[in-house]
């Protein structure tokens, strides 16, 4: 993944400083990623790919396409959801996966 992260700031023209700051990371921790002294947290994956419009998929396996697409409201609402605090963005994830487990049971239990 180490080399997928710098194959996204060569695309898109931008240096360690500039692509840390729009994740909220520093430099410093950002040059530790790529060089493979830290392991990326799922926090900065999602991050990553919303940011940036990366697809998940491609950045975890090197699969597929570097970018992804993403409609107007999605576009909306992961912006909004950028500019919350950890500590809101984590609630909200916990909430949503909350949110999926349920409706897939839900979806389980009226197909049978």
């Amino acid at each position: 993944m180490t080399d997928r992260i710098r194959a996204i700031r060569k695309k898109l023209g931008i240096n360690q400083g500039e692509f840390a700051q729009q994740i909220g990371l520093t430099q410093a921790a950002l040059s530790a990623i790529e060089v493979g002294k830290c392991k990326l947290t799922e926090k900065n994956i999602k991050l990553i790919c919303v940011t940036f419009n990366v697809n998940e998929h491609w950045l975890r396996t090197g699969e597929g396409e570097m970018f992804g697409s993403l409609s107007l409201c999605e576009k909306e609402l992961l912006e909004t959801y950028r500019q919350l605090t950890e500590e809101t963005q984590d609630f909200i994830l916990d909430m949503t996966r909350t949110l999926l487990k349920r409706h897939r049971e839900k979806l389980k239990k009226s197909s049978i």
